[in-house]
């Protein structure tokens, strides 16, 4: 049996909360029951990816009851113990509360290869974005914009052992060679083109690491999904798999890119769309350390193309195409715009 599975059998899962959760959180004395709900359940004969949420009751010394958002999330083959140790090292650098923070972590289990955190409540940015609220959307962006810039502001990264694999194009999950490998199995008419497009990306990107020695933390994968709005003060982020020291323009890029795209699925007017794009560059160069040179934007141009193609990627192996005619003739414009950007 995939051993995964013990985590929905609610005996073993309200045994291990009480253990290793419960003495983390003195102000209760007990945890009366739990309810599992599965948010990603990819479970195979021996390998799985899931995230599970404990929606779990806990009982204070007065008998009053407090419902707590227990998250488990859990892969075979990428154990998250690296994101426990991310989560500990933010929450120990400013993120613990206020009103820029991120889910508190709360246990590795190596048995599962888990990592479980107190999840965070709310609705994503992207939810206001389908719900066309703009007031709501300007008000969170400024506030990503701060916790991006907070946390590009952290020192001492050399004294902590994060995932260097995750810091560059070249090496962050899936990997370049998966990546042609897929493409050239199912689109080989698009080969030569995410060749040239990667060898670009990646010789630029290496070209400005190998000249200095200054990292940044990133986050890695900054998109309207993992950015909650928890009150009107209070902002979290979620999904720290591809944190890791790098070009802090990397998390600029990619959320400059994954904002247009999600937008223009909404039909939100472009002029609108570079509206909320130039507050976001404003509110985080206002915050940051670093300033808006000519280089730093040639950095996040690039970035920034490259979450293109990513997202392009997604979109033709992931199985939400299913070859449909109107959906490839989507992807194969996008393609067209983007070789004509990198003059491919």
């Amino acid at each position: 049996m995939n051993h995964i599975l013990k985590i929905l059998d609610k005996d073993y899962a309200l045994a291990l909360l009480k253990r290793k959760v419960l003495p983390q959180y003195l102000q209760f004395k007990s945890i009366k029951d739990l309810e599992i709900v599965p948010h990603k359940k990819y479970i195979w004969e021996s390998t799985y990816h899931v995230v599970f949420e404990l929606k779990t009751i806990f009982v204070d010394r007065n008998g009053g009851e407090t419902v707590l958002p227990i998250f488990c999330a859990a892969h075979s083959d990428e154990p998250r113990e690296n994101v426990f140790r991310t989560l500990n090292f933010l929450w120990d650098h400013g993120f613990s509360g206020d009103y820029l923070t991120i889910p508190r972590p709360l246990f590795f289990s190596p048995y599962l290869k888990g990592v479980f955190y107190r999840g965070v409540p709310g609705h994503n940015l992207h939810y206001y974005m389908s719900q066309k609220d703009k007031v709501v959307i300007e008000s969170i962006v400024p506030q990503a914009a701060q916790w991006f810039a907070k946390l590009h502001n952290i020192s001492g990264l050399e004294d902590y052992n994060f995932n260097l694999k995750s810091g560059r194009i070249r090496t962050v999950v899936p990997g370049i060679d998966k990546i042609l490998e897929e493409i050239g199995t199912n689109y080989p008419e698009y080969t030569s083109f995410y060749r040239g497009a990667y060898e670009l990306f990646m010789s630029r990107e290496e070209e400005f690491l190998d000249s200095t020695k200054k990292r940044w933390l990133i986050h890695g994968d900054a998109h309207p999904e993992n950015i909650i709005r928890m009150s009107d003060e209070k902002l979290a982020v979620i999904d720290f798999s591809d944190t890791a020291p790098s070009d802090f323009a990397r998390d600029l890029g990619c959320f400059l890119e994954q904002f247009e795209y999600m937008t223009q699925k909404e039909d939100y007017a472009p002029r609108y769309i570079e509206k909320i794009k130039k507050m976001f560059l404003d509110n985080y160069f206002a915050d940051a350390t670093e300033k808006l040179t000519p280089d730093v934007k040639s950095r996040i141009q690039n970035y920034y193309y490259w979450t293109k193609l990513r997202t392009i990627t997604y979109l033709l192996i992931s199985g939400v195409i299913n070859r449909d005619e109107a959906k490839m003739i989507k992807i194969r414009r996008m393609v067209e715009e983007l070789k004509q950007s990198l003059n491919l």
